[in-house]
């Protein structure tokens, strides 16, 4: 999956650390803290088991990088076997020996070394920030440094974002430096956003590990020299070389750019490897070929099997617009999940149902109405099937004569719009009639997995074909792999997948492979 493209849609708030990310003052900071050390070192009287080493970029990296100074301080001087330097107080002198104090002294260098040389900004990230703030995304910098401020406004960013939460305010508030979450869940608390809703931006190791005990929703390691592999295993999403190579736009794209699933197995076997994958399938048109009539379709044998191997390995669900009942007989598979009518239905493995929404009894009465009048309407018009299913109403057309497909969309058109409890859906060759409730496939997904104690450890794969799968595929867009099995009836409408499959057929091929990744 490209965990290098953002969707507004998906990420509301954007956290970037300042110090490498945004600007250059990482290795200033590291210019600092080496005269600090240095001088540190050389003046303080030798010790047994004491190692007065003069400090390098290791040292920055493992001890100081995006920590707060009096824990930088602390960190790195009991790496060289110097542990009675007390923490000090925040009003310390710069220049005492205590923790707080030599990291004042520290700040002191830092400033006197931008204030001679200036700060370079990058200019990837502001042209990031930038895009992202005109998409609606709000911005906030994170930094363990107390002159963040200046820092800003020397670099004219002042304005660049949203909320600030510096090693000023990180005092103020009494919030632990990185890589506790406090900062950064902070920040995120003042945008307005959940941390899973928010994207982090980070050079130091430190700082990731914050993000990912924070459980933000996606964290992207911002690799200005050589930290590739140590940003991946301290646990970033995805790691970068410049943030130009970030895209931001909305998921969607025509079906004819959709890459093929099993051309790019080897990148959906990755994504899988060493997570816990949750497999979710519509039915018609994906599990199995669609047929002139519902009543016609039939699961074929081998997708039967594979979802019953892979139920053995992990939880398989069946999401559909047919009632529950329906397509769990025709699938057949005992170990799995159902959920029918657009996800107004939900029954686990051992066949008890769980109501996930009120909304689809409410709505009953009024698609009885709708029943009636359409059977009256267009029990005239050959090949028309009104199909009613517990909290749906589906009227099929395929079968149709071309000339009198407007008389049916116009008969359906009129009864939904004298029904404000319910809404219009459209399909493959289907107009449906649902309850008018913020409830579809996509939340019953997010429903499901919630209820299956899916985390950050879990990967969601969806499968759907038709349009209305758009909204499941939608939602597991950030944190899951999308698969569309194409269509010729489609065109080249716009879709969240990820991944495409020529058909029910070549999805067998892709359960097959799957199958074998999870022995």
């Amino acid at each position: 999956m490209d965990a290098t493209h953002l969707d507004p849609g998906r990420y509301h708030a954007a956290l970037f650390d300042l110090d490498g990310v945004i600007t250059n003052t990482a290795s200033v900071h590291a210019v600092a803290w080496k005269r600090l050390f240095d001088d540190y070192l050389v003046t303080r009287p030798p010790v047994p088991g004491e190692d007065h080493r003069p400090f390098d970029d290791a040292d920055y990296r493992d001890h100081v990088g995006g920590k707060p100074p009096v824990d930088g301080v602390l960190d790195f001087l009991r790496s060289r076997g110097i542990d009675d330097l007390p923490r000090g107080a925040p009003d310390d002198d710069a220049g005492a020996e205590t923790g707080y104090g030599l990291g004042r002294l520290a700040d002191r260098h830092f400033r006197s070394v931008i204030a001679t040389k200036g700060v370079r900004v990058a200019g990837d990230a502001v042209a990031l920030v930038k895009v992202l703030r005109r998409r609606g995304v709000r911005t906030g910098v994170v930094s363990a440094s107390r002159s963040c401020t200046t820092v800003l406004a020397g670099a004219g960013l002042a304005r660049l974002f949203d909320v600030q939460v510096d090693g000023v305010l990180a005092e103020e508030l009494g919030l632990p430096g990185r890589p506790d979450p406090a900062m950064f869940l902070e920040t995120a608390r003042r945008l307005g956003v959940a941390p899973d809703a928010s994207v982090v931006f980070e050079d130091a190791e430190a700082g990731v590990r914050a993000a990912r005990r924070g459980g933000f929703g996606l964290i992207v390691g911002v690799d200005r020299g050589g930290t590739r592999e140590r940003l991946l295993a301290s646990g970033a999403d995805v790691v970068v070389s410049a943030l130009d190579e970030i895209t931001v736009s909305p998921g969607e794209r025509p079906l004819s750019a959709v890459p093929d699933a099993l051309t790019a197995w080897d990148e959906i076997a990755a994504r899988l490897r060493g997570r816990s994958p949750v497999l979710l399938f519509d039915f018609d048109g994906t599990l199995s070929p669609i047929r002139d009539t519902p009543e016609e379709v039939e699961m074929p044998p081998d997708n039967r099997r594979a979802l019953e191997e892979l139920a053995r390995s992990c939880p398989v669900a069946v999401v559909s617009g047919r009632d529950m009942r329906d397509v769990r007989q025709r699938v057949g598979v005992a170990a799995a999940w159902y959920v029918g009518s657009h996800g107004f239905e939900v029954a686990g493995p051992t066949g008890e149902e769980v109501v996930a929404h009120q909304g689809g009894q409410d709505a009953l009465p009024a698609l009885d109405a709708a029943e009636q009048r359409l059977r009256a309407e267009l029990g005239s018009v050959p090949g028309t099937l009104v199909d009613r299913k517990r909290f749906a109403l589906a009227v099929h057309y395929r079968a149709v004569r071309a000339e009198d497909v407007d008389r049916v969309r116009e008969a359906v058109e009129r009864v939904a719009a004298a029904a404000p409890a319910l809404k219009l859906t459209h399909g493959r060759c289907v107009l449906e009639l649902v309850p008018k409730v913020d409830w579809h496939k996509g939340r019953a997904v997010r429903w499901l997995l919630g209820h299956l104690g899916a985390d950050r450890a879990t990967v969601p794969l969806y499968a759907g074909d038709d349009v209305t799968d758009e909204d499941a595929l939608r939602e597991i867009h950030g944190d899951g792999i999308g698969i569309v099995v194409l269509s010729g009836e489609h065109g080249d409408r716009l879709t969240w997948a990820h991944y495409s499959v020529a058909g029910p057929g070549e999805l067998s091929e892709l359960l097959t492979r799957i199958t074998s990744s999870l022995r």
